[in-house]
């Protein structure tokens, strides 16, 4: 009697206990199902031959000077400002040139004296030549009117040439626009001082525009002048097809970069700037394999983790699953993945959502290549 009593007792524990748990895998699936699914655009890793070059830079115009004077003074005028159209010739801004003046008139003075004292010294080695020669004068005195004479002319060729360095300084205190074009920056205003070389206005030619680029010595053999180019505008998005001009053989003075110039066609020169920046990708003239291909994807994809980089991909069971990968070159707004990621793999490009190992995720577009 008693061992069916117990048996009782045990039986009733037995069901209570399959009875708890059963309602805590209930209460488990209600908050897996619970879970809100995360609206997602998917992107496939892009995969190129490494044939292309990518660069940045800025769009410089085709001609740029930078205005500025030989000698110190106030600035006494400057009567243009920035954006204005100036004409080759036109006045773009004036010193004070009263030293100057001061010089040119003490140097004309010189030069008058010198050709009156010429022109004396002249006739005598003129009139002891005719003497030697009726042998009234002697050896000495001829060669003494002679050495005089050729002392005078020194002279004043000594200041002729003090009257034209003068006049040359005074034309730098006239400054005046060497192209036409625009003008881009006003460092000074009127009473300021002006020192030698001293920036004071930057006129650019608003008619062509270029792009300035540099490359490592990595890149510097593929690349050749004439080589095709695609220019791509940061800020607008604009794209633009463009050709090589100028290659830099040395990166002596450049940081250790080669400098490269891509010129824009003048059909394409609207709504440009100068110092926009840029994105360049330039075909390499040496030719690529099979095997140089590189897996591409966009760096607004990656996940950042102390020292850590990812991107998140998709599970099986439709799931975020976070992927770490190595990074290797930046090409303009993608990055080359060296490690982790597969040609073609699908991973996620945006979210509408927190994304997190195991959030289930609903795809919303499927983009075929991330480049």
């Amino acid at each position: 009697m008693k061992i069916h009593t117990h048996l009782s007792v045990l039986s009733l524990f037995i069901a209570a206990g399959v009875f708890l748990s059963a309602c805590s895998n209930d209460h488990q699936e209600t908050e897996v199902s619970t879970k809100t699914s995360v609206p997602v655009t998917v992107a496939s890793a892009g995969s190129q031959l490494n044939n292309t070059i990518h660069a940045s830079g800025r769009i410089e115009s085709q001609q740029t000077a930078v205005i500025s004077t030989r000698v110190m003074g106030f600035v006494t005028s400057i009567p243009v400002k920035a954006g204005d159209h100036v004409k080759r010739g036109q006045l773009l801004a004036t010193i004070s040139s009263d030293d100057i003046q001061a010089k040119k008139a003490q140097a004309q003075a010189m030069v008058s004296e010198a050709e009156a004292a010429l022109k004396d010294a002249q006739k005598d080695q003129e009139r002891f030549a005719e003497l030697y020669k009726q042998n009234s004068a002697s050896a000495k005195e001829f060669e003494n009117a002679t050495l005089h004479y050729n002392s005078v002319k020194a002279k004043a060729e000594a200041a002729r040439q003090m009257q034209k360095e003068a006049a040359s300084m005074l034309a730098y205190t006239n400054l005046t626009a060497p192209f036409a074009g625009v003008i881009t920056q006003k460092h000074l205003n009127a009473g300021s001082m002006a020192n030698p070389g001293m920036p004071i206005l930057v006129l650019e030619q608003g008619d062509g525009y270029k792009a300035s680029i540099s490359v490592s010595e990595n890149d510097i053999a593929k690349i050749a002048e004439g080589a095709d180019a695609e220019i791509l505008i940061k800020s607008s998005g604009r794209s633009i097809k463009a050709m090589v001009s100028e290659v830099s053989p040395s990166s002596q003075f450049s940081g250790g970069q080669y400098l490269i110039t891509v010129n824009i066609p003048d059909t394409e020169k609207n709504d440009l700037y100068s110092g926009m920046y840029v994105n360049v990708a330039i075909t390499s003239s040496s030719k690529a394999n099979d095997t140089d291909n590189i897996v591409l994807v966009p760096t607004s994809s990656l996940v950042h983790k102390d020292q850590l980089t990812g991107l998140y991909t998709i599970s099986e069971s439709e799931t975020a699953l976070l992927r770490w990968v190595k990074l290797g070159k930046t090409y303009g707004n993608n990055v080359e993945v060296l490690s982790g990621l597969s040609p073609k793999e699908k991973f996620i490009l945006t979210s509408d959502g927190k994304l997190y190992n195991g959030v289930p995720v609903t795809i919303q577009k499927n983009i075929a290549n991330a480049e």
